[in-house]
């Protein structure tokens, strides 16, 4: 029995979570693998009613789960800074999910903004720095208001923390095609960044089959544009990270199709799950939100379990639905079905 946490957040994160969810179950129970959910209605209306996303005691009551499956976190009500900080990175560095992997993958049958691209040409994934960096909560403001007022934000990368991200980097490099990209902007950042490339250079004579390639962030985000299907496995730190796998959504056809995970490497705690799509608040309640991210993001959940064959199921029944030139698709696929109806397409296919 796996015991998952269900977050589903703020906009169409609910209606999307709230149809995918018996999906899931369902498919799982299809396998024998039994999994039951427990509902946490934490978010931005929660911080409109209570002055808090989610309670004092959120991860001492989460920590006990085996996963945590998050939907959208985002309202135009409260600023983005108070969500992201009020929820999400309170759980990903409280338990400790250094790894935040975004796959892109371009599936058979959607059609990528970028000329001559098909099904399987782009197929990389990024391992982003998920708990410091750029958005370590270090800094302050001072006189606001005032002529000199000042803005401080300071970025933080520790040896412990860049390679817990930088092992599983290195083995999935290596389990895969044995190319290896590190991202990061060292010519400019020559303190935080430069450490971050030692420590590949450090963890890299471990992997001697995986070949690293060196690229600074704006031409790595060139390069993702102009030459997708060279990469394999990138590595980089939040920020650089956040900002190329929204291109990696992009260029796969929908940011709708893009699944994220938040791993703790060492086991300790529980992993979390969420698609890369935001709340999406100019679409909420008209049913029309993809949810083939948040299924691939299940997908992920599983896999990360140990449940293959229902991993694999969930990865493989999203691949033929947009195999599927008749099968139901979403507005930002082109076509003009509602989130239940796709689901419902799914579950025929699985169950």
């Amino acid at each position: 029995m796996y015991d998952i946490a269900v977050i589903p957040g703020d906009g169409i994160g609910n209606e999307v979570v709230e149809t995918v969810e018996p999906l899931l179950v369902d498919v799982a129970d299809a396998y024998g693998v039994d999994v039951a959910t427990t509902w946490f209605d934490w978010g931005s209306q929660r911080y409109l009613d209570e002055g808090a996303m989610m309670p004092d005691d959120a991860l001492d009551r989460l920590e006990s789960f085996d996963a945590i499956l998050l939907g959208a976190v985002g309202h135009p009500d409260v600023p983005d800074h108070v969500t992201l900080r009020g929820l999400r990175l309170p759980i990903t560095k409280g338990f400790h999910q250094h790894v935040c992997k975004r796959p892109a993958y371009l599936f058979e049958g959607v059609r990528s903004p970028l000329r001559g691209y098909s099904g399987g040409d782009i197929d990389f994934v990024v391992y982003r720095q998920n708990t410091e960096g750029e958005y370590a909560d270090v800094g302050g403001r001072e006189h606001r208001g005032f002529d000199n007022e000042v803005a401080v934000q300071a970025s933080v990368f520790t040896r412990e923390g860049t390679e817990k991200l930088l092992r599983p980097a290195f083995e999935a490099a290596s389990e895969r095609s044995g190319h290896l990209t590190n991202v990061t902007k060292s010519n400019a950042q020559a303190h935080g960044m430069v450490f971050w490339d030692e420590m590949v250079a450090e963890v890299s004579e471990e992997y001697p089959d995986v070949e690293v390639e060196r690229l600074l962030v704006d031409a790595a985000s060139m390069d993702m544009v102009r030459r997708p299907e060279e990469f394999d496995v990138l590595v980089a730190s939040n920020l650089f990270g956040d900002i190329l796998t929204d291109i990696g959504g992009g260029i796969m056809g929908s940011l709708g199709l893009a699944p994220s995970t938040n791993i703790d490497p060492d086991g300790t705690y529980p992993s979390m799950f969420e698609p890369v799509h935001g709340s999406a608040f100019d679409i909420m309640g008209e049913g029309i939100a993809n949810p083939l991210g948040t299924v691939l993001s299940g997908s992920l959940m599983f896999e990360h379990l140990g449940e293959d064959a229902v991993a694999g199921a969930l990865w493989d029944a999203v691949a033929a639905q947009l195999a599927d030139a008749d099968a139901p698709r979403t507005a930002d696929l082109g076509g003009s079905a509602t989130t239940e109806t796709v689901t419902a397409d799914l579950h025929d296919r699985l169950v």
